[in-house]
C-alpha cells in the first residue's frame, strides 16, 4: 500500500479516518467552521484582504490610491460570502502552486480581476509579507474565536451544571474517603463546590491568556518593505492590523511569531482537562458507591449482554478524551516554541492539530456535563454508609479530650478504633461515659453521629455557591 496525493474523493461520517469527523462530528459541527482547512483558508483571505485595505489607507503608498466604498464592500463580500467553492479553487491553484499562502493570494487576483479599480493594485496583494505573517494571524484569530465562542461557554455550562448540583446538595453529609479509607464527613455539595471553585479559576486562566501575531516581513525586520517605502512607519501599520483582529501585535520576531502565548493556552486547558478528569473519576467512583443513580434513557442499553447494567458512560468518555486532549496540547506546548534559527516548518503541520486539540476538550467537556444531567442522589446509601462508620467519631472525641486535658487522647481512640470495623455507637458512647469529662461534654460527644460530623461543610459551600450564582 502506497500513500497517494491524489484529490480526496467525499466521505461519509462512516468512512472518515478520525472519529472527529465521523462518530463525533455532529457535536463538533462550530470547531469545523473554525478549525478545518476550510476555516484556515477563509481566514487567510480575510488577513489578505485587510492587509490591501490598509495599504490602501497609508498615503506614502501612492500606487494603492484610498479605495471607493464600492471596492470595500466587493473585498467585504469576498470575506463574508468566502464558500467550500472558493476554498474548492484555492485548493486547485494549490495543487499546481504546491504552496498553501500563495494559492490564496492567487485566487484573490483572480477575484479581483473583473473589479477595475482593485485589479490595479492586485500586485500589493500579499505585498511584502511572508507566507507566515498569514498564518500565525490566521492561527491567533482562529484560536480567539475557538476560544471565546466555543471552549468558555461549554466551560460555564459544565460549572453551572455542577453548582447546581452543589448547591441542592450543600447539606446532604457524606463519609469522606482519604486514601480510598472511612474518613472525616463531610458533604456532597461542599465537594463539587470544591470543584466548581477549581474550574472558575482554571477557566479564568484560559481566558486571559493574550494571544499574539505580527506582519514584519520574511524574518521579522521589515526588510522588503522598507526597501519599497523607506519612508513608511511599518511597524504602526503593521501593529493596526494585527490588533483589529483583536490580537497582540508582537513586535520582536523571527519569521514566525515565536508561539509562547499558543504554548501557554494550550498548558491551561490541559489544567482544565486534569480538573474535569478528576471529577469524572470522583463521580465514576460515587457511582459505583451507590450515592449517585443514573436516569434512564429509553432504549438505550447498558451491556450487550447483563441487561441490569446502566453504566458510567459518558464520564468514561470523558475521561478517554481528556487524555487525547493533553497528549495533542502537550505536543503542542513542547513543540511550537521551538524552531530552528529564523524558522523551519516543523511547526506549520502541528498547528493544523490545534482544532483535534480542541475538539477532544469540547468532547471531555461536553461528556462531563452530559453525565452530571442524569445524576440523582441516594440519600439513603449516602447515611447508611455513615451509620456503618462510627469510627470516624474518634478524631471529634480525642480532639475534645485534649482540651480538657485527658492523658493520650490519641493513643485512648487509636487502641478503641485503628483498623477495627466494629465500632458502634453503642461501643463508643460505652467509651466516652468512662471519661472523666463534664457531664454535658459528654452529653454532647453522645449526640454527636457521623452525619451530624460535618464541621462547616454545608456553610463553607453555600456561601461559595451564592458568590457564584448571585443569589
Amino acid at each position: 500500500m502506497t500513500v497517494s496525493d491524489s484529490s480526496p474523493q467525499t466521505i461519509t461520517a462512516l468512512q472518515a479516518l478520525s472519529p472527529l469527523d465521523g462518530r463525533y462530528a455532529s457535536r463538533l459541527a462550530p470547531l469545523k467552521d473554525l478549525f478545518s482547512e476550510f476555516g484556515l483558508i477563509k481566514q487567510r483571505v480575510e488577513i489578505e484582504v485587510r492587509w490591501l485595505e490598509q495599504l490602501a489607507r497609508t498615503p506614502q503608498i501612492p500606487e494603492v490610491p484610498p479605495l471607493t466604498d464600492d471596492a470595500y464592500a466587493f473585498l467585504d463580500h469576498i470575506v463574508a460570502d468566502f464558500s467550500v467553492t472558493d476554498a474548492e479553487q484555492v485548493k486547485a491553484i494549490e495543487s499546481k502552486t504546491n504552496h498553501d499562502v500563495k494559492a490564496v493570494e492567487y485566487f484573490l487576483k483572480a477575484a479581483v480581476s473583473g473589479k477595475p479599480e482593485l485589479q490595479e493594485v492586485s500586485e500589493f496583494i500579499h505585498f511584502a509579507c511572508t507566507s507566515e505573517d498569514i498564518n500565525n494571524l490566521a492561527y491567533a484569530v482562529m484560536l480567539d474565536k475557538g476560544r471565546n465562542n466555543i471552549l468558555l461557554p461549554l466551560i460555564d455550562q459544565l460549572i453551572q451544571s455542577l453548582s447546581e448540583l452543589a448547591r441542592s446538595t450543600a447539606g446532604q453529609p457524606m463519609l469522606s474517603r482519604t486514601h480510598g479509607q472511612t474518613a472525616s464527613p463531610t458533604t456532597l455539595g461542599k465537594e463539587l463546590a470544591n470543584v466548581t471553585a477549581r474550574l472558575l479559576t482554571a477557566q479564568q486562566k484560559i481566558a486571559d491568556v493574550p494571544l499574539y501575531g505580527k506582519m514584519n516581513g520574511a524574518v521579522g525586520n521589515y526588510n522588503a518593505h522598507l526597501a519599497a517605502y523607506p519612508d513608511v512607519d511599518w511597524p504602526a501599520l503593521s501593529r493596526d492590523v494585527v490588533e483589529s483582529f483583536g490580537i497582540r501585535n508582537q513586535p520582536l520576531t523571527t519569521q514566525i511569531e515565536p508561539h509562547d502565548c499558543i504554548a501557554e493556552l494550550c498548558h491551561a486547558l490541559m489544567r482544565l482537562n486534569l480538573i474535569v478528569l478528576d471529577l469524572d473519576r470522583d463521580l465514576w467512583g460515587y457511582i459505583s458507591l451507590g450515592y449517585f443513580s443514573q436516569r434512564l434513557k429509553d432504549g438505550e442499553v447498558g451491556s450487550s449482554t447483563m441487561p441490569h447494567k446502566v453504566n458510567p458512560i459518558d464520564f468514561e468518555n470523558s475521561e478517554g478524551n481528556v487524555g487525547l486532549a493533553n497528549a495533542i496540547l502537550g505536543h503542542l506546548a513542547e513543540k511550537l516554541p521551538i524552531s530552528r534559527w529564523q524558522r523551519d516548518l516543523s511547526d506549520s503541520t502541528v498547528l493544523r492539530n490545534l482544532g483535534s486539540a480542541l475538539a477532544y476538550s469540547v468532547l471531555a467537556l461536553d461528556s462531563s456535563d452530559r453525565g452530571l444531567k442524569k445524576l440523582q442522589v441516594n440519600p439513603d446509601q449516602l447515611l447508611d454508609d455513615l451509620d456503618n462508620a462510627w469510627e470516624v467519631l474518634a478524631e471529634a472525641v480525642q480532639t475534645v479530650m485534649r482540651r480538657h486535658g485527658i492523658a493520650q487522647p490519641y493513643e485512648q481512640l487509636k487502641a478503641l478504633t485503628h483498623g477495627r470495623k466494629e465500632i458502634t455507637a453503642e461501643s463508643l458512647r460505652a467509651f466516652i461515659d468512662g471519661l472523666s469529662l463534664p457531664q454535658g461534654v459528654r452529653d454532647e460527644l453522645n449526640q454527636l453521629t457521623p452525619a451530624r460530623y460535618i464541621g462547616n461543610a454545608q456553610q463553607t459551600a453555600e456561601q461559595f455557591l451564592s458568590n457564584v450564582t448571585g443569589n
